[in-house]
This record gives C-alpha cells, structure tokens and sequence, in this order.
C-alpha cells in the first residue's frame, strides 16, 4: 500500500506522488461520499431537507448546541394547523426563555435525542411551561413514524395498481 500510485490515464512524469493507500483512502473515499450526496439530494425535495435542518434545532445534544430560534419559527410554520399566526408569536417568546432555562439546568445538559428531551419535559413538568416547545417536540417525534404510513399505505396501493389491475377482465 506504500507503494507510488499511478493514474493510468496520467503520464508517470506528470503524475501526483500519491500512494495506494492514499488513492483509496481519499480519492475514492472522496467519490463514494459525492455520490452518497447525490442520491440523497435526488431521494430529498428541498423542502423536506429544510424540514429536517429546522428539526435538528430542537437537539439537545451538547447542551443545545444546534439550537436556532429561527429554524425552530420555520419548522412550526410548517404545521398552520397547530400553529396559527398568534401562536407563532408566543412560540417565539417562549423560545427565548425555554433555551435561557434548558442551557442553565444541569440535568439537561447530559441528554441526547430528541426523544429523552420530552420524556425528561414530562418528568419536570415543563410541558405545561413551555407548551408551544413541547408541541414541536411532539410534532418532531411523530414525523418518522407518519411519513413511514404514508410510504406503506403508497407501496400498498401501488400493489393494487399494478399487477391486480392488469389481470383484471371484464367480469
């Protein structure tokens, strides 16, 4: 692996002094993570990518660090049902004191998910304190488990749709 690498489209003269171990190790690493990329960005509409960034704020990992009061406004005016115009201006002031209070108690500093954040929520009774956090919160946690419907309830139909349809006759 420490021998010289050659490109075999490079001429030997003009070529990088780079090794095997260095080709695999970053040239193809470096492909392999762009093509990752790609399909992701292929498999993601750019609004579920804003959805997803705007749900990371709500992490309570390293004492809140991804914490973004716009974000979090952003990822509520995803939800108009829940969050009318009104509420959306009491979130934002409840976002401020809810971060000045998570970042200053001690037991909420050592948490990691988003998950373990509303059972503690619970456990201290915040959830009636900060109701318009714990209803993002809420809203954060069932994301995963909707869009998973939503993606069985197509892939059935798509079954229906599909082979069914074609052997139907007329009768």
């Amino acid at each position: 692996m420490d021998d010289a690498y050659v490109a075999q489209w490079r001429s030997h003269r003009r070529a990088p002094r780079i090794t095997h171990l260095h080709h695999y190790r970053v040239d193809i690493f470096i492909q392999i993570i762009e093509w990752q990329l790609a399909e992701l960005n292929h498999r993601f509409s750019e609004v579920n990518t804003e959805l997803l960034l705007c749900l990371a704020c709500l992490s309570p990992d390293d004492s809140f660090k991804a914490f973004d009061k716009q974000k979090l406004l952003r990822f509520a005016e995803f939800y108009p049902q829940d969050f009318t115009p009104r509420d959306l201006l009491a979130l934002e002031d409840q976002l401020g004191i809810y971060i000045h209070h998570m970042r200053t108690r001690s037991d909420f500093s050592q948490l990691k998910g988003i998950g373990s954040l509303a059972r503690k929520m619970v456990e201290k009774g915040l959830q009636r304190k900060f109701h318009y956090v714990y209803l993002l919160l809420t809203l954060a946690l069932t994301l995963p488990v909707a869009t998973a419907s939503v993606e069985r309830a197509f892939s059935a139909m798509n079954i229906v749709k599909g082979p069914l349809r074609n052997r139907m006759g007329d009768q």
